[in-house]
């Protein structure tokens, strides 16, 4: 090898005569040291034996767990995603709220005494059917009347599961056009409340609702593909977004028909770990309360009861939940505001028929401390729950109108119940 530096300088004119004529030279090249003087140290030879290789094993490992909870993390965060999704659709567009509240109507309406006990159909196949039995179960368990029926079993005899009179039908179809609903629509009794559950947000783009304009469409689409989420079209995502549409129907639609939905819950759910953390919360004792109970007699039907604090006077109890009387949860029709009908008279002609609509209502709840509202012109009451219940399109309607017919509750509705009678006895009897 060459081990000393030399530099050539090319020009076209040759280099002056200077360094020929006395110029200093320059100086010599060094010499190249010898091949021993030059190796100071000797290299180490490579082992041949006992390689020890890189952990390429545990490499691998990691990157497939790793791997893995990559695609967990991004299956959930997909799923929270359309979550958000939903949670705002809900929260703005017009067309998601009003079929949202439809369905909480068609099934509050129909459960019940005044409903004629009627139940919840719910329809669906494939995927759509686990959800359906899933959600049927949860309707059951708030106490509203539910049951699933197969759309293929029911062209085989299973439509007598349905009351032509009294029943609700929901369908449950990601893509609005299942083929086995399709075949069903047209046995479905068309008098019957029919609620979809599907990813349209339209109507018009939705083949089922095409063929039952009157259809309730209850939207719960998906913000992007599952192929494109995940590179395969199984129902994932889909089915996260329907089942919580689905569990918020149940929940809303119980809250209106039971005072007390934990109560009913824990009445229809005494099994499995739920319900034994609902037994331990409801007997566990206070550690400073003492209290006995003695039995109740068959000719009150009244249960006496005793209690007192350690080191401090005896004080009166307060009602359990099940035996407070009806004084305890009525507010006193005169307590009641009362919404005046104005009556405008014109000259020569006869009154004019008073138009009272469901924005003067609204108003009127809002100054009422309970809520309640009474009218003058009929005598009815509006409970606040039902006042809840109007939509923003529904505001300038009136009161007449056939389309609020649910929200006046009549005098002719009205029931007499002594203020003395306990709760229990009175829903029982009702």
């Amino acid at each position: 090898p060459v081990h000393n530096s030399e530099v050539y300088v090319l020009s076209q004119t040759p280099f002056p005569n200077h360094l020929h004529r006395g110029g200093r030279p320059s100086p010599p090249s060094p010499i190249t040291p010898a091949e021993d003087d030059f190796c100071c140290s000797p290299i180490d030879k490579l082992p041949l034996h006992n390689f020890v290789e890189p952990a390429i094993a545990a490499c691998e490992e990691q990157l497939a767990v790793e791997s893995r909870l990559s695609g967990a993390v991004h299956l959930l965060n997909t799923a929270s995603t359309a979550l958000s999704c939903i949670t705002d659709l809900y929260s703005s567009d017009r067309i998601a709220r009003d079929g949202f509240h439809r369905a909480v109507d068609a099934i509050v309406r129909r459960q019940g005494d005044h409903g004629r006990n009627g139940k919840l159909v719910i329809i669906g196949v494939g995927k759509s059917g686990h959800i359906a039995k899933k959600l049927v179960a949860t309707f059951n368990s708030l106490a509203i009347q539910a049951v699933f029926l197969h759309p293929t079993e029911a062209l085989h005899g299973d439509l007598g599961q349905i009351n032509s009179r009294n029943d609700t039908l929901m369908l449950i179809t990601f893509s609005g056009k299942t083929p086995e609903l399709l075949l069903l629509l047209p046995h479905l009794d068309k008098s019957l409340p029919l609620i979809l559950l599907t990813s349209h947000t339209r109507p018009e783009t939705c083949e089922i609702v095409r063929q039952r304009p009157d259809t309730i469409l209850l939207p719960a689409p998906i913000h992007e593909p599952e192929t494109k989420s995940f590179g395969v079209s199984a129902p994932t995502t889909s089915t996260t977004v329907a089942l919580s549409v689905g569990d918020a129907l149940a929940m809303v639609a119980s809250h209106e028909l039971h005072p007390s939905v934990s109560k009913v819950f824990a009445k229809n759910h005494p099994g499995g770990a739920i319900g034994a953390a609902l037994r331990g919360s409801s007997v566990s004792p206070s550690p400073s309360i003492s209290s006995s109970t003695s039995g109740t007699t068959p000719s009150s039907s009244r249960t006496t009861s005793s209690m007192s604090i350690s080191s401090q006077p005896p004080s009166p109890p307060s009602p359990s939940p099940a035996r407070r009387s009806l004084r305890d949860l009525s507010i006193p029709l005169h307590e009641i505001p009362c919404l005046e009908t104005p009556l405008h008279n014109q000259p020569g002609h006869d009154p004019i028929t008073p138009t009272l609509t469901a924005a003067d209502l609204l108003l009127a709840a809002y100054a009422s401390p309970s809520g309640w509202v009474r009218l003058s012109h009929g005598g009815g009451v509006v409970s606040p729950s039902r006042i809840k219940r109007l939509t923003p399109s529904q505001l300038s309607l009136s009161l007449s109108d056939p389309r609020l017919s649910w929200l006046v509750t009549p005098q002719t509705e009205f029931l007499s119940l002594t203020a003395d009678t306990e709760v229990r006895n009175a829903a029982e009897w009702i």
